[in-house]
C-alpha cells in the first residue's frame, strides 16, 4: 500500500522508501551469506538498524534464513540480554506459523513452566527478569535453538556495546565470544554506536572477540544521493522540490539520515500536490520541529546537574567542542577547573547527552542543539 507520506520516520518501511546505500547491502548480504560474522560500527542515526532490516528483506536472506534483530540498547546484565534475546526470537518466528515456533519453544525446557499461550494457542514471551533462575543455560538453549533450527540462522544485536556496562561477575563478552564461535550455521552482525567502546571489543589484543569479525563502517549518505532520493519521491507523488531546499537542510544536520527524514517529512505534507517546494520554507519546517520537542527538551534538561547544564549549553554553543578542558574553553564559558569539567562531561556522556566523535565533543541530538542554540 502506498504511503501517504514517503519520507518514513520510523522503522523500515521497505526498498522503495530506502535511500541508497546499495553497495552497503550488497556486501554485507554477501559476507553474511558466506559464514561470515560482522562489527556494523557508526554513530546512531545514521540508518544502521534500517539498513540491517534492509538486508534481511533481500531474497538472498529472506527466503532461505531465519534472521532476528536484537536490540539490547535498554539491558544491564546477562539475564536481561538471555530476557531481550529470547522474546525477540519468539516474536519473528510467532507469524511464521506452528511448526516453526515450536521448535524454539521446545528448545526452552528451563523455562517451559514460564510460557503462556493466548487464546489462540500462540506462545506468550511473558517471562520476568526474576523468573529466569539460570540466564546461562537458557542461553545455552537459544544457541541450541539457533544451530539446529531447520533454516540457517542471521542474528544482528545491537548496541552491541551496551555489554561492557553489564554488571555480571561473569565476563560476558567471553561467555557470548564462546558461543558465537562454536557456532556452524549461524552469522551475526555486532552493530554499535560508541565507536571507542566498539573498537575495543574488536580490536584489542586482550579482548575474546579480538578479530573475530569484519568490521565496517557507515558514513552519511552523499548529498547528491540523498538529493536524488528525496527530488524523486516528490515527483512521484506530484510535487517539486527545490534543489538548494535539499542542500539546506542536509548542510543543517551534516548528513544524518534520520534528521533529514524528520524534516523532509514536515517539508513533504506542507506541499501540496502540484506545488514547488522552496528553501525558504526549511527554517519553518525545524521551527515546527523544535516547538513539538519543546517540552522533551526542558525535562531533560531538568535531568542535568547544574554544571553538566553549564557546559551542555557551551557544547551546543560551539557546535564541535575541541579540548572543552583546557584554559581556552574553561575561559570563554566561564566554566569551573579542568577537573569539574570532564566530571560533568562524564555525566553527560553517560546519560547519551553528548557524543564524542573524531576528537570533538557535540550534542547527541542535531534537533536538540538548535533548540538550545534559540535559548542563548
Amino acid at each position: 500500500m502506498k504511503r501517504k507520506n514517503p519520507f518514513v520516520t520510523k522503522g523500515y518501511a521497505g526498498s522503495e522508501y530506502f535511500c541508497d546505500r546499495v553497495k552497503e547491502t550488497k556486501d554485507i548480504v554477501s559476507l553474511l551469506t558466506n559464514d561470515n560474522n560482522l562489527a556494523l560500527i557508526s554513530p546512531r542515526r545514521l540508518g544502521k538498524t534500517d539498513l540491517i532490516r534492509h538486508c534481511f528483506a533481500q531474497p538472498e536472506i529472506k527466503d532461505d534464513y531465519y534472521s532476528f534483530l536484537i536490540d539490547i540498547y535498554a539491558t544491564n546484565s546477562l539475564r536481561d540480554f538471555v530476557n531481550v534475546f529470547g522474546k525477540a526470537i519468539l516474536e519473528e518466528l510467532k507469524p511464521r506459523g506452528r511448526k516453526v515456533w515450536e521448535g524454539f519453544v521446545g528448545a526452552l525446557k528451563s523455562l517451559q513452566s514460564e510460557l503462556s499461550f493466548d487464546i489462540n494457542g500462540c506462545p506468550v514471551w511473558g517471562i520476568g527478569i526474576g523468573n529466569m533462575e539460570n540466564p546461562t543455560v537458557t542461553l545455552d538453549e537459544i544457541f541450541y535453538y539457533l544451530e539446529n533450527a531447520d533454516k540457517p540462522c542471521i542474528v544482528a544485536i545491537d548496541e552491541f556495546q551496551q555489554i561492557t556496562h553489564y554488571t555480571d561477575d561473569q565476563n560476558v563478552e567471553a561467555v557470548l565470544r564462546t558461543y558465537v564461535q562454536r557456532c556452524r550455521q549461524t552469522s551475526f552482525i555486532f552493530s554499535g554506536s560508541k565507536r571507542h567502546l566498539m573498537s575495543a571489543i574488536f580490536t584489542s589484543p586482550s579482548r575474546p572477540f579480538y578479530q573475530s569479525v569484519i568490521t565496517m563502517g557507515l558514513a552519511p549518505l552523499s548529498l547528491d544521493t540523498y538529493r536524488d532520493f528525496a527530488t524523486t519521491l516528490f515527483r512521484q507523488y506530484g510535487k517539486e522540490i527545490e534543489d538548494r531546499c535539499v542542500d539546506l537542510v542536509y548542510e543543517t544536520f551534516h548528513g544524518i539520515t534520520s534528521c533529514l527524514q524528520r524534516v523532509m517529512n514536515v517539508l513533504f505534507l506542507r506541499t501540496e500536490k502540484g506545488e514547488r517546494c522552496t528553501a525558504d520554507k526549511v527554517a519553518d519546517a525545524i521551527d515546527y520541529l523544535l516547538d513539538l520537542y519543546n517540552d522533551n527538551y526542558e525535562t531533560q534538561l531538568g535531568q542535568m546537574s547544574e554544571r553538566q547544564r553549564t557546559l551542555f549549553f557551551a557544547i551546543a554553543a560551539e557546535g564541535q567542542a575541541k579540548s572543552i578542558s583546557g584554559g581556552a574553553f574553561v575561559k570563554k564559558y566561564r566554566l569551573w577547573s579542568s577537573s569539574s569539567v570532564m566530571s560533568a562531561t562524564k555525566g553527560l556522556l553517560e546519560k547519551d547527552f553528548i557524543t564524542h566523535e573524531n576528537g570533538a565533543y557535540m550534542v547527541y541530538d542535531p534537533f536538540f542543539a538548535l533548540w538550545m542554540q534559540r535559548k542563548v
